[in-house]
């Protein structure tokens, strides 16, 4: 699990939510599978709304363009996201991610869930996003703006919302390395890297931590 930070800035966010202010909004559970269907409560930007490609302009550029998403997630596909809102009484309960994702002849495998924060806190009560682990259950509301990165094979669920409105923008990527292992392993290796290429970009052991980047991405990457 990996927090990006500032994916948004304050202009960008008060217009993703200008945006999303007169758009129109549909049940969460037409975007669902069948075992979703059962537990998620909230709602969604319509498809077809006119305000979809400003906001996926906005959204995705901040996001893709991102260095901790770059390096974390290392995407070989990634989605256009969802818009869900939840009011006062919305959850979306225990599930997982959908393995495959898209539509015939754009299909693409899950590997990376990303919810990105589109207003603060302190806006509403509830509406924690709830990851489980190996070592337990992660609670994560972030401001506005931030996002969170996990792998699609977790167990999650959205508390309910008890006040006011959460925002999000939900996306998914398929990523040249499948194995959230091998990525967690890399992302480490990138930040010694990258930190060894401004403090000693002549050193042989930069050169060695390099190439063993690199080379650990062709031998894992699945493309």
């Amino acid at each position: 699990m990996l927090r990006i930070p500032s994916v948004l800035d304050p202009n960008q966010l008060d217009t993703v939510r200008k945006l999303l202010a007169d758009a129109k909004f549909v049940d969460g559970k037409l975007s669902a599978g069948a075992a979703a269907q059962r537990v998620k409560h909230n709602q969604e930007l319509d498809k077809s709304a006119r305000q979809m490609d400003i906001l996926n302009n906005i959204v995705m550029n901040g996001l893709v363009q991102h260095p901790i998403y770059r390096a974390g997630a290392l995407p070989l596909r990634v989605a256009a996201p969802y818009y869900a809102r939840y009011t006062p009484g919305m959850a979306y309960g225990d599930h997982l991610d959908d393995p495959i994702m898209g539509t015939d002849g754009m299909l693409y495998r899950s590997d990376i869930a990303i919810t990105i924060f589109l207003n603060d806190p302190d806006k509403y009560d509830g509406g924690e996003l709830v990851i489980r682990t190996a070592f337990g259950e992660n609670s994560v509301k972030l401001p506005a703006g931030d996002a969170v990165m996990y792998p699609s094979s977790s167990l999650h669920h959205v508390s309910q919302v008890t006040r006011g409105e959460r925002l999000v923008a939900v996306t998914w990527v398929q990523s040249l390395v499948r194995d959230p292992a091998r990525r967690e392993l890399l992302y480490e290796l990138h930040q010694a890297r990258e930190k060894l290429l401004k403090i000693s970009p002549e050193a042989e052991e930069t050169a060695q931590v390099n190439t063993a980047y690199m080379n650990l991405i062709r031998m894992w990457g699945d493309i």
